[in-house]
Parts: structure tokens; C-alpha cells; sequence
């Protein structure tokens, strides 16, 4: 198997284990409309710091493309809350990276910076697209705190992980 033929693989099987993830989390109960722990991130933040940004794209578009399909929200208020989420925290993440080492900051740090985009960005589609009052940015330091919470939550799980993961995946121990 060439090298481009097993990231082709990791990316599909890494986009596999988060649309199954954000579909579960589709139905869990909040306590607030559209507060989520994000579990699906996990995968995404893996994806970024273990390969890079762009499998992180990948995995990250596949999971809603194909969610919002399993689901029967493409094209719904949901789907293009969770598309902006998506692209805004990768664009975070992106600036990021061209701003920061990967060396100097940790897991932690990208965690926290990914869900502060995805918040501003379903927040700045919330108030264009659907609830056209100001009113709506009072909301928006109560989903910073738990998106921090969660951030940090999601990172210590992909930490934890990372560190089982790399001698596998390393090794190519992943393919039987």
C-alpha cells in the first residue's frame, strides 16, 4: 500500500468514527438549544495533530456532508449551523497554525482556539440566517464557557489517545 493510499484509508476511517459520533450526539439531550459537548471534535483534533490541517478539512466536511444526510438535516438551519461551526473553527485552527508551533502550544491550546470558532462562527450564522436580532450575541458567553469546558475535555481525550495511537499508527499497525 502506498503512502497516499493509507492516508486515503486513515482519513475514511477517522471520518467514519465522527459521523458516527456527532450522530449519537445529535440525539442526546441539552439543557440549552444547540449546547453540545462537540464529541466529534475529538476526531477532527486528532486528525490536525497527529497528521495535519488538511486531513483535519476532511474529516471534518465528511462528517457533516454525510451526518446531515443520515440525519435529514442537509440543507436545514441545522446543517449550515454545522457547516459554519465546522469551517469557522478550521479557519481558527488554520490561522493558528500559521501563527503558532505546534512545538510551543499544546493540544489544549488548539482545543480551546477550535471551539471559540465554532461558536463565533454558528453565532455570526444564527444571527444572519435565522434570528436577525442583536439580542442573540447575550447568549454567546455562556456557550464560550461550556464550548471551554468541553474544549478541554475533548482535548484531554484526544491527548490520551495520541499517546495509545502513535506507536500503531507509526508502525502501521492500524491494517490487519
Amino acid at each position: 500500500m502506498t503512502a497516499q493510499t493509507t492516508d486515503i484509508h486513515i482519513i475514511a476511517k477517522l471520518s467514519a468514527i465522527a459521523i458516527v459520533l456527532h450522530t449519537a450526539e445529535f440525539f442526546l439531550p441539552s439543557p440549552i438549544f444547540g449546547l453540545k459537548p462537540g464529541i466529534a471534535n475529538v476526531v477532527v483534533l486528532f486528525a490536525y495533530y497527529f497528521f495535519n490541517l488538511s486531513s483535519a478539512l476532511y474529516v471534518s466536511l465528511i462528517r457533516v456532508f454525510i451526518s446531515s444526510l443520515i440525519l435529514g438535516t442537509f440543507l436545514t438551519p441545522t446543517f449550515f449551523l454545522s457547516f459554519s461551526g465546522a469551517i469557522s473553527s478550521l479557519g481558527c485552527l488554520a490561522i493558528a497554525s500559521y501563527f503558532l508551533n505546534k512545538k510551543y502550544f499544546s493540544i489544549y491550546s488548539f482545543s480551546m482556539l477550535m471551539s471559540l470558532g465554532h461558536v463565533l462562527g454558528q453565532f455570526i450564522c444564527v444571527r444572519l440566517f435565522i434570528i436577525q436580532d442583536n439580542g442573540v450575541f447575550f447568549l454567546i458567553p455562556i456557550f464560550i464557557i461550556f464550548a471551554f469546558i468541553f474544549a478541554l475535555i475533548n482535548a484531554y481525550i484526544v491527548d490520551k489517545i495520541m499517546r495509545v495511537s502513535k506507536s500503531q499508527i507509526k508502525n502501521d499497525k492500524i491494517y490487519p
